[in-house]
């Protein structure tokens, strides 16, 4: 395919398009954190005696709870589970809020939450309820602690870009939805997240993202727009299941992914902790000056986004912040 058709298709695309709505969102809570908690990372967090407490939530899309209520439970700790170890953190327990017409409707949806909660093992510890709503709706927050972090505010010039991912599973019925979960054993599952701590707390990366509805390549950009950097990204290098054609795959959502910025001589010993468990992981591109996201596919390269011109999510905050690992993040 060639690669100018790719991005248009890429730009186009729902999931990474409704990303910008997150932009007038932190425009309208801008000041809010008076330079002390910048916005815009994966999960809030915030100093707490020698580590830090980490905060996040996810709502879910109508359509997709009513069309799959089971997953779409699931998801809300799987997704949240992610956003805490791309923050270097672990979890330590969720609450959710669900509103449906009654029980019956309600109850695939808990059945979801409550495997997921099992097989991460993160306990669901309460939440807020209503079986008088005209549709299924469904939210998940989750608690989390650190002891060193992962931001998004720290990828560098000079350094690699390593994208992660577990290939081991299915597409989903609805969506481009990657299901690489509902399958696995739980104790793979926490093992393959518990990576990303040690990876903080070994010092071997101090920036990353998990990788949200806008794929791969949105998932950098927003990585690349908090740290006020560019980068060069190869879509060859990323990443693929056999057999999917790469357009359906730069817009899926792949349950376990993530983008990290690393160190040139960090980039063995981050590699091999990801492949001694048969998970995924490339060298995909170079964390650049400026704010020019480049695309590469074989011998053809292109640009695809300047942060600087156009923002993607808007920058909380001037890269030179003292505030860099204090935040009470919105993404």
């Amino acid at each position: 395919m060639e690669l100018e058709a790719l991005i248009s298709a890429l730009r186009d695309a729902p999931a990474f398009a409704h990303k910008g709505d997150i932009r007038p969102v932190m425009a309208g809570l801008a000041g809010l954190d008076s330079g002390h908690l910048p916005l815009g990372d994966d999960a809030a967090a915030l100093a707490d005696g020698d580590g830090f407490l980490l905060m996040a939530m996810e709502g879910f899309v109508n359509e997709f709870v009513a069309a799959e209520p089971f997953f779409a439970g699931y998801c809300g700790v799987m997704v949240n589970v992610s956003d805490i170890a791309a923050m270097g953190g672990r979890a330590l327990a969720v609450t959710d809020a669900l509103w449906s017409r009654g029980d019956d409707q309600s109850a695939a949806i808990l059945a979801g939450l409550r495997e997921a909660a099992g097989k991460y093992g993160v306990p669901l510890v309460g939440g807020h309820s209503n079986a008088h709503c005209d549709r299924p709706q469904l939210s998940v927050a989750i608690l989390g602690r650190a002891r060193a972090l992962l931001t998004s505010f720290d990828a560098r010039p000079g350094d690699t870009l390593l994208v992660a991912c577990d290939l081991r599973g299915r597409y989903r019925a609805v969506g481009d939805n990657w299901d690489a979960s509902s399958d696995a054993p739980g104790a793979r599952l926490r093992d393959d997240l518990a990576i990303l701590p040690g990876l903080a707390e070994d010092g071997l990366c101090q920036a990353g993202k998990d990788i949200s509805m806008a794929g791969p390549v949105g998932t950098a950009l927003m990585l690349l727009e908090a740290s006020g950097v560019g980068a060069e990204l190869s879509l060859d290098a990323l990443p693929r299941p056999p057999g999917v054609p790469l357009e359906r795959w730069l817009r899926t959502f792949p349950s376990y992914g993530f983008v990290l910025a690393v160190a040139p001589d960090r980039v063995a010993e981050v590699t091999r902790r990801f492949r001694r468990r048969q998970l995924a992981v490339a060298d995909a591109g170079r964390v650049t000056s400026g704010g020019h996201l480049t695309l590469t596919l074989g011998d053809q390269r292109l640009p695809f986004w300047n942060h600087h011109e156009t923002p993607y999510l808007g920058r909380p905050f001037p890269p030179s912040s003292p505030a860099r690992h204090q935040g009470g993040h919105y993404a």
